[in-house]
């Protein structure tokens, strides 16, 4: 068993859609493909857990060929197509993939960073293959996998280090991962979710697996910088669900005419990839009145999710992640491994079935990382009498000046609040009496009243302690952002 037979286990033969995109595609002809990518790549002495790359922005191509590569037994590993180049040669050099599957439209740019003992399958010679095959039980053979410990998907995330990391996740680990994403949302065949965030991304890649295993439908759409449209696909396909990461939101209540719209389908809203400021997600439930708005938290290292806070808790526990999702354990500890008392500052770490096995080919970050089986996320937080738990900051990320700690999330959600203001983000800065200082980032709508650099730090005089007030302010046209749409602060730095 792969878990590409655990998703389709009770919908392989389904007549209704499981994907809209240009194209309604049904779960019978969707799965149908899955089988026979599956069957030639086993025809082509490609064997398990070879490496196979995935190259592609959202579309059925990826949906078949990720599937289809997991249940041929081998590993998937999907990149984003705006990767550097210099990323992508060394990821091909890194994972020695037998084969790529690529959009047609991408290949040009990274013909000479691929040998040519590499198996090159885009979708016009993926369609050509298909033509001439049927889709019969002939083509359902079991891979006699090992569940628990091989690795189906690799997925590379930017780290601390100079390299992308390829975090590698099982066939379990994607398995319990899904369950229990499927249980706190309550998702079942009637569940039709509107996507925008990459299937590269561990957030993505989710939303695929947890709709397909319940029988339920996705809208594609790769036109986030119209959100107009985005909206327009809730309406049209009546979608019961949608989720993004902060910059999703704050673009769609900022941007678009969510507020005015009758989105009388939508069940529920999932935020992760990055805190939402407070006052965001008190908007948000304004706009959508009647939605549950779950508020979640998670790292590829963890598959993909880690806690969440249940709807009914948001005004009680405002600003917190929760708790850990179904089978999940997370504790926040201090620096001898102790859990903290209520208010004190420590790190985040988890432990359950979603843990990742380890970093491709880097057993010293994965030691690093992976202590005892808990999960180090590098996160620091504090946790409330009800053992709710409020993330301050990435370790990384605490600004040390002039003898504090300073939480950057605070200084922005208080920027935030100024209405001019779509998005904020913090850094500290070489300073040299302070040892840093607090510098702001700040993206402002055009069509409210002007702010300038002397309105933030007023505003903020009136709601911090001194030591916290920036010291510089900068205004940008926009956040410099990944393609999954978190803040790069690196870039900021």
């Amino acid at each position: 068993m792969t878990f590409t037979d655990y998703v389709f286990e009770f919908s392989s033969e389904l007549n209704k859609t499981a994907i809209i995109d240009k194209k309604n595609i049904s779960y019978s002809d969707l799965y149908c493909k899955v089988l026979m990518i599956s069957h030639n790549i086993k025809k082509i002495n490609i064997v398990k857990e070879d490496k196979i790359l995935l190259i592609s922005e959202n579309s059925p191509f990826f949906i078949e060929s990720y599937f289809g590569i997991i249940k041929s037994g081998c590993t998937c590993v999907p990149l984003n197509p705006t990767l550097s180049k210099n990323d992508i040669e060394y990821i091909i050099n890194s994972c020695n993939p037998k084969a790529i599957f690529i959009e047609k439209r991408f290949l040009d740019n990274m013909r000479n960073l691929i040998n040519k003992d590499i198996k090159i399958v885009t979708e016009e010679t993926l369609n050509n293959l298909l033509l001439d095959k049927e889709c019969t039980s002939n083509n359902r053979e079991e891979e006699e996998i090992d569940f628990k410990n091989s690795v189906a998907v690799i997925l590379f995330t930017s780290g601390s280090t100079a390299r992308p990391k390829g975090v590698m996740l099982t066939h379990h680990n994607l398995c319990h991962n899904t369950n229990s994403i499927i249980e706190y949302l309550s998702l079942n065949s009637e569940d039709r979710i509107e996507v925008v965030l990459p299937f590269y991304y561990c957030f993505g890649t989710s939303l695929l697996h947890t709709h397909l295993r319940v029988g339920g439908s996705l809208v594609i759409n790769n036109k986030f910088m119209f959100p107009e449209t985005v909206l327009d696909d809730i309406e049209k396909y009546e979608c019961t669900g949608f989720a993004g990461v902060p910059s999703n939101y704050q673009i769609l209540l900022r941007k678009s005419s969510i507020k005015d719209r009758n989105l009388k389908s939508l069940r529920y809203v999932a935020q992760a990839g990055g805190r939402l400021p407070d006052s965001f997600i008190k908007e948000v439930r304004q706009a959508l009145v009647g939605v549950d708005v779950f508020i979640m938290y998670g790292q590829t290292e963890a598959t993909a999710r880690l806690s969440y806070l249940p709807p009914n808790m948001l005004d009680e526990k405002m600003g917190s992640i929760g708790k850990g999702i179904p089978g999940t354990l997370l504790k926040v500890i201090d620096k001898e491994g102790n859990e903290v008392k209520v208010d004190e500052i420590g790190e985040v770490v988890a432990l359950g079935e979603n843990i990742m096995k380890g970093y491709f080919n880097d057993e010293e970050e994965t030691r690093k990382v992976i202590r005892n089986g808990y999960l180090y996320t590098g996160d620091l937080a504090t946790v409330d009498e009800d053992g709710y738990i409020y993330i301050v900051a990435r370790e990384k990320q605490i600004i040390k000046s002039g003898g504090n700690r300073i939480s950057p999330k605070e200084i922005e959600n208080i920027i935030i609040q100024i209405p001019s203001v779509i998005e904020a983000a913090v850094i500290g800065i070489q300073d040299d009496i302070l040892g840093e200082a607090v510098k702001a980032f700040v993206v402002l709508n055009d069509e409210v009243l002007k702010v300038d650099e002397k309105y933030i730090i007023d505003y903020c005089k009136d709601k911090l302690p001194s030591y916290k007030i920036p010291k510089y302010v900068v205004f940008l046209e926009g956040l410099p952002k990944n393609s999954s749409g978190k803040v790069m602060m690196g870039d900021l730095k």
